[in-house]
């Protein structure tokens, strides 16, 4: 777009300050208005409004009667190296010119429709933390002049690792809703993300992270129809219907993961979380040894307290609930705002017997949730140990 604008109007500095202006009104108007149809033609018409305007200020009455002409103009600009508008948008936001964890927030606010509460709560951290976070990557595209430009074959593998942590957080958003007012599970969310993941794959076979997200989500998704009883209560893995899980999704999953096996390259953090997955889904229980070594492997990508939590989860179901504890337990003082520490620790108290320690953990794994499901279940869990 800015090498259209600068051919039309002669500058380079009014084309990429017209780029950027717009690019911020539509962070500013897209989260409130919704996106247009086509997003990259309402970029492409604001941008070119605002040289106008520009040109109007700064020039005689002849050029600018001459250059308001150019916003009938009907020439549009080739679409670049992805024809998916949506696509597109997030490799445009993903700019690596704003740090990773800024490029994300606003990419998930702009075009992913996300609430700043539902972004807040993906990054674990205050709702004001993150809309101020917001508000400062918008400044700096501005004060920077970050210049609105379609993403090139070139741009793709630079900018795809802001890509693919968008479109997982969008997926866990529907996969397990945040919000106080919405459903538990949001599968227009999952839907969009694993769209957008296929269309990534086409682009990118041979990434192999592009391949592990894809599989993850695929694998994750085949679940979704037992996830949540008909009472409204959320359903964990291991009670599961099996036979409400969609066959054709694992299979798929599954011919991604031995896809990128056969490859021999050393996997990546969603490779190796599409490996535990598929192990999750590979006959009528999983082999907890084997998600163990996996989960092993992830800790060596990604040394976060929860692939640790997760981590301790496995080894309480392959060594028994007091190894779980222990594990479980140490990662206290890093996790005491995470919701799903304390439900994991309350399972374990509860298969140990430790009912009072147990009904605690349970009550504050409540506090901590607003999705209807896991309140329902974990207070049926909570009244339960009561009971015994």
């Amino acid at each position: 777009m800015v090498a259209t604008l600068a051919k039309r109007f002669g500058s380079l500095d009014i084309a990429e300050e017209a780029a950027a202006e717009s690019f911020v009104t539509a962070a500013e108007r897209w989260p409130v208005d919704g996106i247009p149809p086509n997003p990259g033609a309402w970029l492409t018409t604001t941008a070119t409004r605002k040289a106008i305007d520009r040109i109007r200020r700064e020039s005689t009455r002849d050029a600018r009667h001459r250059e308001a002409q150019l916003v009938y103009d009907t020439d549009t600009e080739p679409l670049g190296a992805i024809d998916d508008d949506r696509l597109r948008l997030v490799f445009i936001c993903c700019h690596p010119a704003l740090a990773m964890e800024a490029r994300v927030a606003l990419t998930l606010r702009m075009v992913g429709g996300l609430s700043v509460q539902e972004i807040a709560h993906a990054f674990f951290v205050q709702d004001t933390t993150m809309g101020a976070r917001i508000t400062r990557a918008k400044s700096k595209i501005t004060a920077a002049r970050i210049p609105y430009r379609l993403p090139t074959a070139d741009d793709l593998p630079r900018r795809v690792s802001g890509v693919l942590a968008v479109l997982f957080l969008i997926f866990n958003e529907g996969y397990l809703a945040s919000g106080e007012e919405t459903a538990p599970i949001r599968p227009e969310l999952t839907a969009e993300a694993i769209r957008l993941a296929r269309l990534l794959h086409e682009l990118l076979p041979d990434d192999g992270e592009v391949t592990g997200i894809l599989a993850l989500m695929l694998l994750i998704d085949a679940r979704r129809s037992a996830r949540v009883s008909s009472g409204g209560e959320l359903v964990p893995l291991g009670e599961q219907d099996r036979g409400l899980w969609d066959a054709e999704l694992i299979a798929q999953g599954h011919a991604l993961v031995r896809e990128r096996l056969a490859s021999g390259v050393a996997p990546g953090r969603y490779q190796v979380l599409a490996a535990i997955n598929a192990v999750h889904t590979d006959g009528d229980a999983p082999d907890w040894s084997q998600v163990v070594a996996l989960y092993d492997q992830l800790v060596r990508l990604d040394n976060s307290p929860i692939v640790r939590l997760n981590r301790a989860v496995a080894v309480g179901e392959r060594d028994g609930p007091l190894a779980g504890l222990v594990l479980i337990e140490a990662l206290g003082s890093e996790l005491s705002d995470y919701h799903p520490y304390h439900a994991a620790r309350a399972d374990v108290l509860r298969r140990l017997g430790r009912a009072s320690a147990s009904r605690d953990a349970y009550t504050a794994a409540i506090s901590l949730t607003a999705n209807t499901a896991e309140i329902a279940f974990l207070a049926r869990r909570r009244d339960q140990v009561s009971e015994e």
